[in-house]
């Protein structure tokens, strides 16, 4: 998950020349892993309120709709922070807002700490919120601190920070899951709190370049695209497909503990396996997209993980709901890369780490899917869990068909190699 808002569309050519003329020797080594190590923290960050709520389910007063309500926050507390990122960036800088980031994060951490069971849950909305406040700046402060190295080998960036967020997703569920029954919840959150805590002492002492001047899109821009038939259907992928992997990845824990009776560190066990999965898949997926047609991988991706969906849905037993794991991680995996990539080539303001026109909307809203799912499970169950994710993919399968016929009939169907 990336988050942001584009800075490089805004700057004139002359100036977009100049900096690309000086990019060799902006490129510091130290400071792109300083940043690069952001996204491991990151992972950590956004993931965290999945691996946790099976240790907050022990609540009296524990409901479906309230934990929709903490997802709620967290995206709240993430476009708080995207919305005021471009006027703290070019007035503090990289390194302060990177700072202020992990300085929040483990803030926000020792406020979940010390909320009681008996406390109202509002509290953890509150410590929730600040939790994606930290993760909204501080994805956008990597990102600005990355766009030299991103100009100058896009590919090789996006892929090192996506295989490093998913390594601090899976690092989550485990180091919750191993320490579920030796420590209390409070010695976890103070655990988890210590990880920003080293990272913003890490980045203290970087030298980050000046940040480039940030600037809203234009608004003509964002209403052409949504008279573009190709920028509906990928927006509309983009919001079907995160909404997928981020309902999955918010409730899968939850999900099993009640509807295949696991214990809760085996929940979690299951839960890093799907961000194992999705890992793992994404790395294969690089290599597959050099030897299979795009939008033959991305139907058969779609296709294996609807199946994935209906396996968890259906089985009762903990081996049906593993291999309905590892083939939705799987099937998911190659849909938002092969997009991207897509996207990319035919809108080339669209960069992966910022909002860009109307393919925010597109993320925002996907991002949403796991506060609505309190309610359907609230009103229908926890099966109903498993209704965004499977409708979902279903109008992903719906969308490939239809972007593989507009290419066709445009003439753009029959490339292997390239998006």
């Amino acid at each position: 998950m990336l988050f942001g808002r584009e800075p490089l569309g805004a700057i004139s050519p002359k100036e977009r020349m100049s900096e690309q003329d000086t990019q060799p020797a902006e490129l510091n080594v130290a400071d792109s892993r300083r940043a690069l190590s952001g996204f491991f923290v990151s992972g950590i960050l956004i993931s965290f309120l999945g691996a946790i709520l099976p240790a907050w389910h022990s609540s009296a007063d524990y409901r479906f709709v309230t934990v929709g309500y903490y997802f709620l926050s967290l995206n709240l507390g993430i476009l708080a922070a995207v919305r005021a990122a471009p006027a703290l960036l070019p007035r503090k800088g990289v390194r302060f807002a990177i700072v202020t980031a992990a300085l929040l994060a483990c803030g926000a951490f020792l406020g979940l700490a010390a909320v009681g069971p008996s406390w109202s849950p509002l509290w953890r909305d509150l410590g929730v919120f600040l939790l994606g406040a930290s993760v909204g700046l501080l994805n956008t402060s990597i990102f600005q601190a990355l766009s030299p190295l991103y100009r100058h080998d896009p590919a090789a960036t996006v892929n090192l920070g996506g295989i490093l967020l998913g390594l601090g997703c899976a690092t989550t569920a485990l180091l919750v899951s191993g320490t579920f029954y030796v420590y209390t919840l409070p010695s976890i959150l103070i655990f988890v709190a210590v990880i920003p805590g080293f990272y913003a002492i890490y980045c203290s002492r970087g030298r980050f370049r000046p940040v480039v001047r940030i600037a809203e899109p234009p608004t003509r821009g964002v209403l052409r695209d949504f008279k573009d038939p190709v920028a509906i259907l990928f927006s509309l992928l983009l919001f079907f497909q995160f909404g997928n992997e981020w309902s999955l990845a918010g409730w899968l824990a939850i999900f099993l503990m009640h509807h295949i009776s696991v214990s809760p560190q085996a929940a979690l066990l299951l839960l890093a396996m799907y961000w194992g999965a999705l890992l793992v898949g994404r790395i294969l997926a690089q290599v597959a997209l050099e030897r299979v047609p795009h939008m033959r991988l991305l139907a058969i991706s779609a296709l294996g993980a609807l199946f994935g969906c209906l396996m968890l849905t259906y089985s009762p037993t903990k081996l049906g709901a593993t291999i309905g794991i590892l083939l939705v991680g799987g099937g998911f995996a190659s849909i938002y890369p092969i997009v991207v990539e897509k996207i990319g080539h035919r809108f080339t303001y669209y960069h992966p780490g910022f909002y860009n026109g109307i393919f925010s909307f597109a993320i925002t809203g996907g991002l949403l899917a796991p506060w609505t799912l309190g309610y359907f499970a609230e009103a229908r169950g926890i099966r109903a869990v498993m209704i965004i994710p499977t409708l979902g993919t279903c109008m992903v399968v719906i969308l490939v068909v239809l972007i593989s016929l507009q290419a066709r009939l445009s003439g753009q169907g029959r490339d292997r190699g390239r998006p």
